[in-house]
C-alpha cells in the first residue's frame, strides 16, 4: 500500500516552539489546524475515510535532530524473518509483516511521534469527544503505528472518538540494561505520550477527563503495568487490555539482561563490564541495533514462549517484582478495566516455535495459551472485582477467510485487532465478508460505549460486569455466529 505523508507544521521553525502565525494566511479549514505544545499542526483528510482529518508523525517530545517533522519513522528494531510454515495462506505473511514492523518502513531515532484522527463535527465544540489511546504490541521489541493494521480512520468514523496511537522506544533502545542508567524507557516515553494527549487533544475535539488507554500483547501488558505505577496520577479514565496482562509474560533476571547489554557494548568496543553507556552513545544506532539482534532470547518453561533480551525490568517504580502482592493488596489505579484474549492465541506463536526448529505440540499449546493468557485474565478479573472495580472479561473466537494465516490458525494472537481497527482489507488485501463487517460494527461500538463511560457504558449495552457465578463472560463470533453470546467465567478458567 502507498504509506501517507505526516502532518505538517505551519513553520519548522517553530514546530517545537511558540507558533503565533494565523491558519487563515495560509488558506487552511480551521479544522484542519490544531495549535499545540508542539507547535500549529496541519492535517488532512483521511483518504479512505474524507470526514476524518489525520494528524500523522506529531513529536511528543524533543527530538535529538531537526528537521523532524518532515518524515514519519518507526522506531529501531529488528523484524523477525519469514517463516515457511506449513500450510500458509496467500495472505499469511503480509498480514505477519504489517503485525510485526517488517513492512519496510523507514526507522529512525527520532521516533517518538504519535498519530490522530478525529471527526469535526458541530457538537464537537460544545460536547468533546472521548478518546481511545493505543499501544502497539510486539514484545516490546518490535512493532509500530506506521502499518494499516492500526490505521485510526475506520474507528474514528464509525464511532464518535478520537483515536491516538502512538511509538515508542524498543528493543535495547527501549529496554537497555545499562547499569546505572535508567530503565524502562519505552513505557516512560508512554507516560510522556499520554501526557501530551491530556495536555492538547481538547484541540482535536478530544475530552481529557475521558480517555482510555487501550494495547494488546505488550500493549496490553503495559496498560496493566500502567495501573500500578500511576496509582495517585493515571490521567486516563479506563484501560483495555487485549491479550496481555502484568501475569502474561515472564521478565528477565536483572543479571541477564546486564549481560546482555555487555555483549552488546563488548561487540561495539566499549567494554564487557563496568559502565559503557558513555562510549554506547557515541555509536551509531544501526551498529548497536545490529549488535544487539545477535543477543538471542532466553527460553521459558513452555518453547512457545521465550523472553527477548532487552525488556521491561523490575525497578519498583514502573514494572514491579510482586505483582501478586501488589495485586491482593489492592495496589493499582481503581480504574474500570475490560481485559480479554482470542481462543487460540498460540495459532501464531506457533510460527515463530517453528522458526527456530520447534513443532509445538497441542498439549504445549494449551498450556501456554493457559499460563499466559486464560489464568492471567481471569485472575486479574478477580482481583479488580474483589475492590469494587468495575470489570468486563471477554473472549474472541472469529476466524475469517481473509485473515487466517494457515488452516487452522483460528483465531490466533492479534487477530481481533481487526475488529477494533476494520482495516482488514487494508492488511491482507483481501474482502471481509459480510458478517465479519458487521463484528467489526458490533465491537467498534461496545469499545466506544466504554471509553465514553467506562463505568456504565457496557453494563448499558447489555454486557454485566464480570462476576464467578454468574453469566458475564462474552464470546464474540463463537463457531463464527455475529451473535455474542454470555457464559459463566469458570466454562473458561476451569483449569486455572
Amino acid at each position: 500500500m502507498t504509506f501517507r505523508t505526516p502532518i505538517l507544521f505551519l513553520s519548522v521553525i517553530c514546530a517545537l516552539g511558540n507558533c503565533t502565525q494565523d491558519a487563515a494566511t495560509f488558506n487552511y479549514p480551521s479544522s484542519m489546524v490544531t495549535k499545540t505544545t508542539s507547535g500549529l499542526l496541519i492535517g488532512h483528510p483521511g483518504p479512505n475515510r474524507s470526514d476524518i482529518v489525520e494528524f500523522l508523525g506529531v513529536p511528543y517530545a524533543v527530538p535529538p535532530s531537526e528537521n523532524y517533522a518532515l518524515r514519519r519513522r518507526d522506531c529501531p528494531q529488528t523484524p523477525p524473518k519469514p517463516v515457511d510454515f506449513p500450510g500458509f495462506t496467500p495472505q499469511a505473511q503480509r498480514i505477519i509483516d504489517y503485525f510485526v514492523g517488517g513492512s519496510g518502513t523507514t526507522q529512525s531515532e527520532d521516533c517518538l511521534t504519535l498519530n490522530i484522527w478525529t471527526k469535526p463535527t458541530a457538537s464537537a465544540a460544545q460536547q468533546k469527544k472521548p478518546v481511545l489511546i493505543f499501544l502497539h504490541g510486539g514484545r516490546f521489541a518490535n512493532g509500530n503505528t506506521h502499518t494499516p493494521f492500526y490505521d485510526g480512520q475506520s474507528l474514528a468514523d464509525a464511532e464518535d472518538v478520537v483515536i491516538v496511537t502512538l511509538n515508542y522506544r524498543l528493543n535495547i533502545f527501549g529496554f537497555p540494561g545499562a547499569p546505572d542508567a535508567a530503565r524502562n524507557l519505552g513505557l516512560r516515553d508512554q507516560r510522556l505520550a499520554v501526557e501530551w494527549i491530556r495536555d492538547n487533544i481538547a484541540g482535536f475535539g478530544g475530552d481529557p477527563s475521558r480517555m482510555v488507554l487501550f494495547g494488546q500483547s505488550a500493549g496490553g501488558v503495559a496498560v496493566d503495568y500502567w495501573a500500578y505505577a500511576y496509582q495517585e496520577d493515571p490521567i486516563v479514565s479506563g484501560l483495555i487490555s487485549h491479550s496481555g496482562n502484568a501475569f502474561s509474560f515472564p521478565l528477565n533476571e536483572p543479571s541477564r539482561q546486564v549481560s546482555n547489554w555487555h555483549n552488546v557494548s563488548h561487540a561495539l568496543g566499549c567494554g564487557a563490564d563496568g559502565n559503557s553507556l558513555a562510549c554506547m552513545r557515541t555509536k551509531n544506532w544501526v551498529e548497536i541495533l545490529k549488535a544487539a539482534s545477535k543477543v538471542p532470547s532466553a527460553a521459558s518453561d513452555n518453547p512457545v514462549r521465550s523472553t527477548p533480551p532487552f525488556y521491561p525490568e523490575a525497578d519498583e517504580e514502573i514494572v514491579f517484582y510482586d505483582y501478586d502482592k501488589l495485586s491482593h493488596d489492592g495496589s493499582f489505579a481503581r480504574l474500570p478495566y475490560v481485559l480479554g484474549n482470542n481462543d487460540n492465541e498460540q495459532g501464531y506463536y506457533v510460527i515463530s516455535a517453528y522458526g527456530r526448529s520447534i513443532n509445538v505440540t497441542k498439549a504445549q499449546g494449551d498450556e501456554f495459551m493457559l499460563k499466559s493468557f486464560t489464568c492471567p485474565n481471569h485472575a486479574q478479573a478477580l482481583v479488580r472485582r474483589a475492590v469494587g472495580v468495575p470489570v468486563w472479561q471477554y473472549r474472541y473466537f472469529g476466524d475469517w477467510d481473509n485473515t487466517r494465516l494457515y488452516p487452522t490458525s483460528d483465531a490466533y494472537h492479534g487477530v481481533d485487532m481487526h475488529m477494533i481497527f476494520g482495516n482488514s482489507e487494508a492488511v491482507t488485501g483481501l474482502p471481509p465478508s459480510e458478517a465479519q463487517e458487521q463484528t467489526v460494527a458490533f465491537m467498534q461500538h461496545l469499545w466506544a460505549r466504554f471509553a465514553a463511560d467506562p463505568v456504565n457504558g457496557l453494563s448499558r449495552a447489555g454486557w454485566p460486569r464480570f462476576a464467578p457465578g454468574l453469566e458475564s463472560l462474552a464470546r464474540f463470533v463463537y463457531g463464527n455466529s455475529t451473535e455474542w453470546s454470555l457464559v459463566e467465567p469458570g466454562t473458561i478458567a476451569n483449569n486455572c
